[in-house]
């Protein structure tokens, strides 16, 4: 597999890190930084074995984490003194961050106000996504969560399996884009349906994250608890 997505489109070190405190739903300014620290790399070694062009801020922010673990680990050798709390060299930045992102999407919403929108409804059929509200914003790092359920999907059910067999992320993206014509809104895990070897997992995963930059694939979540939602946006004319 010689075809690399530069993850730096799509989101950046402190994405990662937020998503993370979300998902642990703790405190940001609270983080168990031996379980974050555990779980930022393990994010970073899929990303790696996905074959993403991983972007230096990642590895600065991942050394940072490490080196707060291993400060934290030490016994204060000045029991009197208070120090300050070494999590806030990387959760000090953070609620800037959030402030900075929340302003963004206002203006993004203001921008689409009236036409990307979803219905509310059963939480295994398409009505949830109605004509009412705004779509939510699904992440890369939620992706890649879905994408994880996927292959341990595979993995409990033994229907996947690991060949030499090469496949290409552009006739992934012609094999996407067939289905999507055919049924413009799916769920996500239906574009791996049929795929049962761990490298047309991969570089299916690949095609669909280049689509998505490319802007002829929108994601949508309503909540957490719901399935990712794949809608074409790509008309006949398109090749």
């Amino acid at each position: 597999m010689d075809y690399k997505v530069k993850l730096e489109m799509f989101e950046g070190p402190l994405d990662l890190l937020l998503h993370l405190i979300h998902k642990n739903e703790v405190d940001i300014f609270d983080i168990p930084i031996s379980t974050i620290t555990d779980q930022y790399l393990e994010y970073l070694d899929l990303m790696k074995s996905l074959e993403m062009s991983i972007a230096g801020d990642f590895l600065v922010i991942s050394s940072t984490l490490i080196h707060i673990k291993s400060r934290m680990l030490l016994p204060n050798r000045n029991e009197g003194d208070e120090e300050e709390d070494p999590r806030l060299e990387i959760t000090g930045p953070l609620p800037e961050y959030m402030q900075l992102k929340e302003m963004a999407r206002e203006l993004s919403e203001r921008e689409i106000l009236g036409r990307d929108v979803f219905a509310r409804g059963d939480a295994t059929s398409f009505d949830e996504y109605s004509d009412m509200a705004p779509k939510p914003e699904v992440t890369l790092f939620q992706l890649i969560d879905a994408f994880r359920r996927v292959v341990a999907l595979g993995e409990g059910t033994g229907n996947l399996k690991v060949s030499l067999e090469k496949w290409s992320v552009k006739d992934k993206i012609e094999s996407i884009i067939a289905v999507l014509r055919e049924k413009p809104d799916i769920f996500f895990e239906e574009i791996f349906s049929g795929n049962h070897d761990m490298s047309e997992l991969i570089v299916t995963f690949l095609a669909l994250l280049e689509l998505i930059h490319m802007g002829w694939i929108k994601v949508f979540q309503p909540s957490q608890q719901s399935r990712i939602r794949l809608s074409a946006c790509f008309d006949e004319s398109s090749p």
